[in-house]
């Protein structure tokens, strides 16, 4: 009878406790949070990270900052944020490439993104297109690769930088359809694109928002998208497959929010839930589609692995490319 009274009485102390502790926990946001990015003011990610911090903000009733870090390769950005306290007050945008590619492209920093940064919550997904002069001969992936292969290492291809998702495209291009193309990177996304349009270079794996003012000029045509299924935005566009590529070839990047390391799972989730939230409003579906960024819908976790799954691909292809950016 003593050991069960105490019993009671040690329960009876521990209902209120356990109530008080729930009710003392802090909500979250009770502060302004900010998100830092390594892009620039006005690019693509920029433009959707705006969006959904302004939805963000009105859901949480706190104030969603962007502070714009681009340069270095994304360390600048990602060193600005490795310091912040994991508290979910200051979250760090990056694309799948900075998570996935970054540690091969780097190997005397001996960085891994993901031992420094906890995946939150997705934002979008891009595929890209085959772009390539409106005045030029090629219509189609076999007739591009039949020049690859009749002229090694004389078919140019650019990109917007060593180790971006259009020139590791090209290194798995080349891989996989036996050829050598000569790769040329560029500073301005702009530029690139104008250079493809008067065929100085041969063509470029482009998203719609990088290349849709030189195509809307007539510039250039797509002969393909690096999917498996046609996109609904550009619908006469044929896959990579059906355009005589390799099947197994598919080139996008996504974009996901991080923490520094030791956010507590909890509040990842909640901050998960809450931008899925508000990327299921029809403003922002809207405007994804204008520019056919498909909307995410995984977990902390899920984005772990699909980051993992391109990091073993983007290690094989910087290897066998002899890619360095130290």
């Amino acid at each position: 009878m003593i050991r069960r009274s105490t019993l009671l009485a040690a329960l009876g102390l521990a209902l209120p406790l356990a109530a008080f502790a729930q009710q003392a926990a802090p909500a979250y946001p009770t502060r302004a949070v900010n998100v830092v990015t390594p892009f620039a003011a006005g690019s693509g990610p920029d433009a959707v990270l705006r969006m959904v911090g302004e939805k963000l903000g009105r859901l949480w009733g706190q104030p969603v900052t962007i502070d714009n870090k681009p340069g270095g390769g994304g360390f600048i950005a990602i060193e600005q944020a490795r310091r912040a306290t994991p508290d979910g007050y200051t979250l760090l945008q990056l694309d799948s490439e900075h998570i996935a590619a970054l540690p091969h492209l780097y190997k005397s920093k001996n960085f891994n993104t993901l031992d420094h940064f906890d995946p939150v919550a997705p934002l979008f997904r891009t595929p890209f297109f085959v772009a390539v002069s409106s005045q030029s001969k090629w219509n189609s992936m076999s007739d591009l690769i039949a020049a690859a292969k009749a002229k090694p290492g004389q078919v140019n291809y650019g990109s917007w930088g060593v180790g971006s998702p259009g020139h590791l495209g090209g290194q798995q291009l080349d891989a996989l359809a036996g050829v050598q193309m000569n790769h040329v990177p560029f500073r301005e996304v702009s530029q690139l694109y104008a250079n493809v349009g008067t065929g100085e270079v041969d063509w470029a794996f482009a998203s719609i928002p990088s290349s849709q003012g030189i195509y809307k000029a007539g510039k250039l045509k797509y002969i393909a998208v690096a999917t498996r299924q046609r996109v609904p935005q550009m619908p006469d566009v044929p896959t990579m497959a059906e355009a005589g590529g390799p099947a197994d070839l598919e080139v996008n990047s996504f974009v996901s929010l991080l923490a520094p390391k030791g956010l507590p799972p909890a509040l990842a989730a909640k901050i998960n839930a809450d931008v899925a939230k508000v990327i299921a409003d029809p403003e922002i579906r809207s405007r994804f589609d204008t520019f056919a960024f498909e909307p995410l819908a995984w977990s902390p976790q899920e984005i772990r692995a699909q980051a993992q799954a391109k990091s073993k691909v983007y290690g094989e292809l910087v290897k066998r490319g002899n890619i360095s950016l130290d």
